[in-house]
């Protein structure tokens, strides 16, 4: 009795000198990886989120039918944000204090995205972003925590200005969601056309409010005003709402328009063939393009998982799968918040379905080529369009300078 009493009594004074002296914690050792994912799972968002979810439950379930990662398996719980920028931040909350995630995930609405980046800023928790498109997300408020592994507006904004530019439109109109996202998407597209091609004339603006189920008016005014192109800042639900009054207004037919993620599969698929033929439209991941093995593969495996074809929302969920594992396979396994964030850093992605990709280690964003076409109707795929005429814009032609990136964190604060 009196050996155990001493031997509690050491156990006691080792700990107690550990914590006085400072001896850091060892390497979360566990043998599962917890990611907590908040997105868009109702609503007329939850298309995409629902996408993004399932193409980072085909990268998950790969490795973790090989055992995980050196013994170590990913989990994953899920919250519902409604798209709702005060849900988001509750559930992320909830998902750290109470659920004991090691990872944060997701959220489509921009909003949202700053909201819960500033908590896992605050908190040091690793956040991926799979869907909001703001760029402040990784430049003016970015910071070591998080990472972007879908685009930004300014990307796909100033790719889109490049091709835009060597059309022969002048006068232009913007229409778009009056939130984070319309305004930010349509004035990255402005701004880079305008530096591109001065001559161009903005002669109109609208702004109508999130959830607009009537584009009617809209329509009659902008076609009344005869622009050259119209470029959009359609968000979640409003972008099928408006692809189908565009078609059935006829405007498709009489004034080009712009739109990004009018050729991404998510988009398209809802209205089937009646989406509007002609859009100009941008995404950073087809599954008809580029026709290479790797893309070929992932597009079999998930078609086989899921009985459809993969997204742009589909890819980018996946993407963040692959970076996670790849973290976690550099530290041999073992989870350490702060080596995992050094280890991502730079960190390349070889052969995806995309080509390669790489997370930029100035501002964490994911360099991402820019394929920009028009919509239409082709005999292979009967029930809805695909975007066509594709022109590949190259990573590095679609992001901001890291010199550009310091000086709007400087700014900022």
């Amino acid at each position: 009795m009196k050996r155990w009493t001493f031997f509690l009594a050491f156990v006691v004074f080792v700990v107690f000198a550990a914590q006085l002296i400072g001896i850091p914690a060892p390497a979360h050792a566990a043998k599962t990886l917890k990611v907590g994912i908040v997105d868009a799972f109702s609503g007329g968002a939850a298309p995409m989120g629902i996408d993004n979810l399932n193409g980072f439950k085909m990268a998950i379930q790969a490795i973790n039918a090989k055992g995980g990662v050196n013994g170590t398996k990913i989990e994953f719980v899920t919250r519902d944000d409604k798209f709702k920028p005060d849900v988001s931040l509750a559930m992320a909350k909830e998902l750290v204090m109470k659920e004991g995630v090691d990872i944060l995930l997701g959220t489509i609405s921009s909003a949202s995205t700053l909201a819960v980046s500033d908590f896992a800023k605050k908190e040091k928790i690793p956040f991926f972003v799979t869907g909001a498109k703001s760029e402040k997300i990784t430049g003016e408020k970015g910071h070591r925590y998080i990472f972007q592994i879908d685009d930004n507006t300014y990307m796909s904004g100033k790719a889109s200005a490049q091709v835009l530019a060597k059309k022969p439109y002048v006068k232009y109109w913007i229409m778009g969601d009056d939130m984070e996202y319309g305004h930010a998407i349509t004035s990255a597209v402005w701004n880079n056309l305008k530096a591109l091609k001065p001559n161009v004339q903005l002669i109109g603006e609208t702004w109508y409010k999130v959830g607009e189920p009537d584009f009617g008016p809209y329509i009659s005014q902008i076609m009344s005003a005869k622009p050259d192109c119209v470029i959009l800042g359609c968000a979640g639900a409003s972008i099928i709402g408006f692809m189908k009054a565009a078609k059935a207004t006829g405007m498709n037919k009489t004034i080009p328009m712009y739109l990004h993620t009018a050729i991404d599969h998510t988009i398209l698929l809802p209205n089937g063939l009646d989406s509007p033929e002609g859009m100009i439209g941008s995404a950073h991941y087809l599954f008809h393009y580029p026709e290479t093995p790797e893309n070929k593969a992932f597009v079999a495996e998930y078609r086989k998982l899921y009985n459809k074809f993969p997204t742009m929302p589909a890819f980018y969920g996946h993407t963040a799968g692959q970076f996670i594992i790849k973290a976690l396979e550099k530290l041999g396994g073992k989870f350490d918040k702060e080596k995992f964030v050094d280890a991502l850093e730079g960190m390349v992605l070889e052969n995806t379905a995309a080509g390669r990709l790489e997370m930029r280690a100035c501002d964490h964003q994911v360099l991402l080529p820019t394929f920009v076409g028009i919509t239409k109707k082709v005999p292979e795929y009967k029930d809805f369009l695909i975007g066509v005429d594709i022109v590949a814009v190259s990573p590095k032609d679609g992001v901001r300078s890291c010199e550009e990136i310091k000086k709007l964190r400087a700014a900022a604060k």
